[in-house]
């Protein structure tokens, strides 16, 4: 199979025109994105991927804490409408779900403060930086977690090497890299139901059904890199 320099779709490989544009096709095209952008973070790495590494300050940013903090949220808001309901509500006692609705205030309060503590915690433990990788093509975009040890002056040293190399030829030193991610989380594009902009958190929340993705990236590319994901996610709202 090759792949139309056009719209970037599979085509057989002796095909002369593309069946899903009509255009002219050559079997020897890559699946590379559309344009080759070159930005200041994102690179067109030789394989047919974007990639670029974001460092995130744990302390500055609250997107760590936000999320965190979501979940401890919905969790004690669901606490309290069920246990509130068996509790007081079906006997009428509606005082007594809004005086447990004050003590929701306070949990909620101290929870706060735990998981800004906890995210202290975590920063001091990474050094204070949140340093991820990020692959992105055709189909999908994939967000690699890196060792806390690795800076990221040292992971863009390995993005380069991958810069003007055959494809499918990553060096030793690119590809030990890649698996040394300690989690990551893919997002297949066709499978994305959401896609929601927050630049000034730097962030795009690229959201499956059970897979909430994060992707961050500098203002510089953020354009390039949102409008390359949302449109390729056809079946996103």
């Amino acid at each position: 199979m090759s792949y139309c320099p056009h719209c970037g779709k599979e085509i057989p490989g002796e095909a002369q025109f593309c069946p899903h544009c009509g255009q002219s096709a050559t079997p020897e095209t890559k699946p590379l994105a559309s344009t080759s952008y070159q930005g200041k973070d994102v690179q067109l790495c030789s394989d047919g991927k974007y990639r670029w590494v974001y460092e995130m300050n744990m302390v500055t940013n609250p997107t760590v804490f936000l999320t965190v903090y979501k979940i401890f949220f919905f969790i004690i808001l669901i606490g309290w409408l069920v246990f509130g309901f068996f509790i007081y509500v079906i006997h009428g006692d509606f005082a007594g779900f809004l005086d447990m609705g004050k003590g929701l205030l306070i949990a909620l309060a101290g929870m706060a403060v735990l998981t800004e503590l906890g995210v202290l915690l975590l920063a001091a433990i990474y050094g204070g930086k949140y340093v991820v990788l990020f692959e992105m093509d055709e189909k999908e975009i994939k967000h690699i977690q890196l060792p806390r040890q690795v800076e990221k002056a040292q992971a863009v040293a390995f993005i380069t090497t991958l810069v003007g190399l055959a494809a499918g030829k990553p060096t030793v030193a690119g590809a030990g890299l890649l698996s040394a991610g300690k989690t990551s989380s893919t997002s297949v594009f066709a499978n994305v139901r959401r896609v929601i902009p927050r630049p000034r958190l730097h962030l795009i929340k690229v959201n499956q059904l059970l897979n909430k993705n994060q992707v961050y990236v500098s203002p510089e590319d953020f354009d390039f890199v949102f409008d390359f994901i949302k449109s390729r996610c056809t079946n996103a709202k």
